[in-house]
């Protein structure tokens, strides 16, 4: 089984309150004892200090014996700061535009030199002038551009059930998209 990752990212580049709206999303996830409510050496990045698994996890995905219990990497980890997510294996970096339909994946992704540091939340279709959160484009591969992200490493081949993500969704205040991270 390799490493993964399955990123739960919502669709708006900066997401009012974020820190405070991710606290109150790690109480929710740790309530319903889908993550232990303090922090363990089970995640991969940085000091490693991530949320771990735990037996409420089970209700939420669709595959729960693919669930990494008893691997050291399995932990959430919360993301506040402006981050692109997007497949690391085979992305072909392609978007449309949803107002004229057109392939615009080149100059958008070029655009994130300004998306990144907070400069615009937007992009400008070139061919025909449409704006909109950089998220509101159309994308082939699920990918994401946001001040939050939701880490779930290890649980990708699980796959996270509708209703959890609806919910979520629900309780973020906006659309989610999960993006499928192979390691």
């Amino acid at each position: 089984m390799g490493e993964n990752q399955a990123i739960i990212v919502p669709q708006i580049s900066s997401l009012p309150g974020n820190e405070a709206l991710a606290a109150r999303l790690l109480r929710w996830l740790a309530q319903r004892e889908i993550v232990q409510a303090h922090v363990s050496t089970c995640g991969r990045s940085g000091n490693r200090m991530a949320f771990a698994i735990a037996a409420g996890a089970r209700r939420v995905v669709e595959r729960p014996e693919l669930l990494p219990f008893g691997r050291p990497i399995n932990g959430l980890e919360l993301v506040t700061k402006r981050c692109i997510y997007t497949p690391t294996q085979g992305f072909g970096e392609e978007a449309g535009c949803p107002e004229c339909r057109q392939e615009i994946g080149p100059p958008l992704f070029d655009s994130l030199e300004r998306w990144w540091p907070g400069e615009t939340d937007n992009f400008v279709c070139p061919e025909c002038g449409f704006e909109d959160d950089i998220n509101g484009f159309l994308f082939l591969q699920p990918c994401g551009f946001s001040d939050l992200g939701l880490v779930f490493n290890n649980w990708a081949d699980a796959g996270f059930r509708q209703d959890f993500l609806d919910e979520l969704a629900e309780r973020i205040g906006f659309a989610v998209r999960l993006v499928r991270v192979d390691c």
